[in-house]
């Protein structure tokens, strides 16, 4: 699977999505009728490391992370505690290792606000995290409803 196949998933999978680039990533925001600038982030897609953001040395050849948000029992579920906000250019605190493809973690930077990873997922990992992103699609929904007033 490449960055591209996974953002033309992504985009097929979720209504209402408006994929914006920037900074070496593809964010992804729900943002039905184009109510907001943006709208309200559903995932992301990172290609290249950012100035605040090493940890995953997503400048390898063909690597790149998919984020994206969870609710609390999820994420507590899958890693036991969330960690404290890092300092700036920091990674949360705990074993993981950022770099490992394939692999659902909590993201390195926003880890601590529910956010998780996963480098380069293949066609199994992904079908396996797919309960979670629908999950989150569905959170992200209510709170563009609750910023527009809009009921979703």
């Amino acid at each position: 699977m490449t960055a591209k196949t996974l953002a033309k998933f992504i985009l097929n999978r979720y209504q209402g999505l408006v994929p914006q680039n920037a900074w070496g990533e593809t964010s992804f925001f729900y943002n039905p009728d184009f109510r907001f600038p943006r709208g309200t982030y559903f995932v992301t897609i990172k290609e290249k490391d950012g100035a605040n953001d090493k940890a995953s040395n997503l400048d390898r050849e063909n690597v790149f992370r998919l984020s994206f948000g969870t609710d609390k029992k999820d994420f507590l579920k899958f890693f036991g505690e969330y960690s404290s906000r890092p300092g700036k250019s920091g990674v949360i605190i705990g074993e993981y290792d950022f770099q490992k493809l394939d692999t659902l973690m909590p993201h390195p930077v926003y880890g601590w606000i529910g956010w998780v990873c996963i480098l380069n997922p293949t066609e199994n990992s992904l079908q396996e995290i797919l309960p979670l992103i629908d999950k989150y699609y569905d959170i992200t929904k209510k709170r563009f409803g609750k910023k527009s007033k809009v009921k979703i």
